[in-house]
């Protein structure tokens, strides 16, 4: 982990100098598990247009971006977090995901604690059934095990102090620990973290997003 930290750090740095290949680097580290964060919170259907939408402004705003990779990861989950609110109060309310309760009873628990669902998480799982959480647990479940943040780094993304997500987290992860406790035969299993699919619409790819940054670079 400190390994994968020092290169995205160091291709964070380069990305600000100007260096297209370091931000796809950046992009291909950072996007599933940004677009992980985006899908709870305003569903499947509209993820990947809302994720181009930050990835869009973390391109044009990295210039001013100040710090390492973990500061990062946060700064760009608050960037995702506004596009996708807006994205909400655009649409009224925030969506219900597909999927039911047996998507993580595959795999049985020895016993029902959070740090077992933690693990799983860790590891990869599906994100439907997070977001079918209150929006506070599946937020900062999210943010503290798909994206990787602290507490600190998650409560600054959230607007809420340190305490409040962890009491949040603790609450979503035992949730889940339940669930992973439940009957073996019910369910398909964990599965990985949902394969980035192709673009469609307005998503765009980590090439187009340095094309674009260039471009703004030049109307700056």
């Amino acid at each position: 982990m400190l390994g994968d930290d020092a290169e995205l750090t160091a291709a964070v740095r380069a990305a600000q100098d100007g260096d297209e290949a370091a931000f796809r680097t950046v992009y291909r580290a950072v996007h599933p598990r940004l677009l992980g964060y985006v899908r709870t919170l305003v569903g499947d259907h509209d993820a990947e247009d809302v994720a181009s939408e930050a990835w869009l402004q973390i391109a044009r705003d990295l210039e001013r971006f100040d710090g390492d990779a973990d500061r990062f990861r946060g700064w760009a989950a608050r960037i995702a977090r506004n596009r996708a609110l807006d994205h909400i109060r655009m649409r009224g309310r925030r969506p219900a995901i597909g999927g039911d309760e047996t998507e993580l009873t595959g795999k049985p628990a020895e016993s029902d604690t959070a740090g077992e669902a933690m693990e799983a998480l860790a590891t990869g799982s599906t994100l439907s059934l997070i977001a079918r959480l209150p929006q506070d647990q599946a937020e900062a479940v999210v943010l503290r095990v798909v994206m990787g943040l602290d507490a600190k780094s998650a409560a600054e993304t959230l607007g809420k102090r340190p305490g409040a997500v962890r009491t949040a987290a603790h609450r979503g992860l035992k949730r889940l620990a339940e669930l992973l406790g439940g009957d073996p035969e019910s369910g398909g299993g964990l599965d990985a973290l949902p394969p980035q699919r192709e673009p469609r619409g307005r998503a765009v790819t980590s090439a187009s997003v340095t094309h674009t940054r260039a471009r703004t670079q030049r109307d700056m």
